[in-house]
């Protein structure tokens, strides 16, 4: 791994590094992040960072900037559509194109994994990845995510539906309840 990242919660002054990051990011992810437009602005920025630290207060939701090892922003990754009752949230993460491919994402995931089965009581953590997104998947897969299903028209990307690979974290040893019965 080339890189060393860790994640910390969002602070206002990382509203333009988001957004030069989202710029410099547009093309690579737009396919899976539908806000990644041209129209993508400053502003928009400031308002996601400011949801994400109202989201921690109120807990309905945990998304992090994922910085170097100098702090400078190279993404985003979260926990979001938290059930509490069924104890289970999606967990997502983008990357930066300049900083991509050098393990930010994987310690990323590795760090926030961690985070949630320490700070709170959930359970499972889904990761829901297109197909087509390979990278992704590869992020998913080097974390020790496991891969549960493929989902067969869960997304739709650019209007299509589209198959989608799910992975997922499990709390060890804590919390589960009786095992499933055997599918007849």
């Amino acid at each position: 791994m080339n890189q060393r990242a860790s994640i910390r919660k969002y602070r206002p002054d990382d509203a333009p590094e988001l957004f030069a990051a989202v710029q410099e990011s547009r093309h690579e992810l737009l396919p899976w992040m539908p806000w990644a437009t041209a129209a993508y602005s400053l502003a928009d920025a400031e308002r996601w960072v400011q949801t994400t630290l109202e989201g921690h207060d109120s807990g309905v939701m945990y998304d992090f900037a994922i910085v170097d090892a100098a702090d400078r922003y190279v993404g985003g990754c979260g926990l979001n559509q938290i059930s509490n009752a069924n104890k289970l949230a999606n967990l997502g993460y983008w990357v930066r194109s300049s900083s991509a491919g050098r393990g930010a994402a994987v310690c990323a995931v590795q760090a926030l994994v961690e985070w949630a089965f320490e700070r709170t009581d959930l359970n499972r953590l889904e990761v829901v990845v297109a197909i087509a997104n390979t990278r992704s998947r590869r992020v998913a897969e080097k974390t020790g995510a496991t891969l549960d299903a493929v989902l067969r028209q869960r997304l739709v990307i650019d209007g299509l539906s589209t198959d989608a690979a799910l992975y997922s974290f499990v709390r060890p040893e804590r919390g589960a309840g009786p095992p499933s019965p055997p599918l007849e």
